[in-house]
C-alpha cells in the first residue's frame, strides 16, 4: 500500500479567485457575507506553511466548539497551542473580541439613568460577561441617579477579588457623587451572595452614610441573570 508522506501543499488564500478571497469578498459584498471563519482569516491575515488563515481560523473556532461567546473567554496562551498561532495573531484575535464587547456596551450605556436592578445588570453584563475571574465595579451617581462614571475596583481570583472601600470613596468623592452601586460577576454562575459579599456590601454602606452618600444597591451578574442586593431585602 503505497502512503503519500509529502500531500500536496494547501493553496494560499492569495490564490484563490478574487471572488473567494475574505478581504475581496467583504469589500463587494458587505462583512455579513462572510462567514465567522472568514471574518477571523481577516483578522489573522496570514496563516502558516502547512494552513492558510482561513483553516487556521476554522481551528480557532473548533477550539471554541464554534460559540463566539466562549471565544470571547479565551486567553493568548490557549490560542497560541494552535500551531501557527503566534503572539501577534493571538493578540489580534483578543482585541476584536474586547472592541464588540465595548460596541455591545457603549449601546447600552446611553441609558444614563439607573432606576432598578435590572438596569444595573443591563448596564454592567456587557463588561462582566466573558471574565473568567471575578472582577468589582463600583458606579457613581448624582441625586436624580444619573450615572456620572464608573470604575473598576478590582479584579482577582476565580471565587473573590479584593476590595478596597478606600478606592471606591476617594472616587465618588472626586466624582461629587451622592449615590452608589456596586457591581461584581461570579464566574461559577451562582447568583447567591457570599458572607463575604454581604459583609462588604453592609460595610461599604456604612461608610457611605458617613460621608453622605447613599448606598443603592449591590448586583451580582451572571451569564444566568443577576441577583440584587437591595430587591432581595439583604442590603438593609
Amino acid at each position: 500500500m503505497f502512503v503519500n508522506l509529502n500531500p500536496a501543499p494547501h493553496l494560499a488564500i492569495r490564490r484563490w479567485p478574487e471572488n473567494e478571497k475574505p478581504r475581496e469578498k467583504l469589500i463587494n459584498t458587505g462583512s455579513a457575507a462572510l462567514s465567522d471563519a472568514e471574518l477571523l482569516a481577516i483578522l489573522l491575515h496570514t496563516g502558516h506553511k502547512s494552513k492558510s488563515a482561513l483553516e487556521l481560523a476554522k481551528e480557532i473556532l473548533r477550539l471554541v466548539d464554534y460559540n463566539l461567546s466562549e471565544l470571547g473567554k479565551i486567553n493568548v496562551k490557549q490560542l497560541k497551542a494552535l500551531r501557527g498561532m503566534g503572539t501577534a495573531k493571538a493578540v489580534t484575535i483578543l482585541a476584536a473580541m474586547e472592541l464588540a464587547r465595548r460596541r455591545q456596551a457603549g449601546s447600552i450605556h446611553k441609558k444614563t439613568v439607573i432606576s432598578s436592578g435590572a438596569d444595573a445588570a443591563l448596564f454592567f453584563k456587557p463588561l462582566l460577561a466573558d471574565q473568567c475571574h471575578e472582577t468589582f465595579y463600583a458606579m457613581y451617581l448624582n441625586h436624580a441617579n444619573k450615572v456620572l462614571r464608573y470604575r473598576c475596583i478590582s479584579s482577582g481570583g476565580i471565587t473573590a477579588t479584593i476590595v478596597d472601600p478606600r478606592i471606591i470613596f476617594r472616587e465618588a468623592l472626586d466624582a461629587n457623587a451622592t449615590k452608589l452601586l456596586l457591581c461584581h460577576n461570579h464566574p461559577s454562575g451562582s447568583l447567591r451572595p457570599s458572607q463575604a459579599d454581604i459583609r462588604i456590601t453592609r460595610k461599604i454602606k456604612e461608610l457611605g452614610n458617613l460621608f453622605e452618600i447613599e448606598m443603592l444597591d449591590h448586583i451580582i451578574v451572571s451569564e444566568t441573570g443577576y441577583y440584587s442586593l437591595a430587591e432581595e431585602g439583604v442590603l438593609v
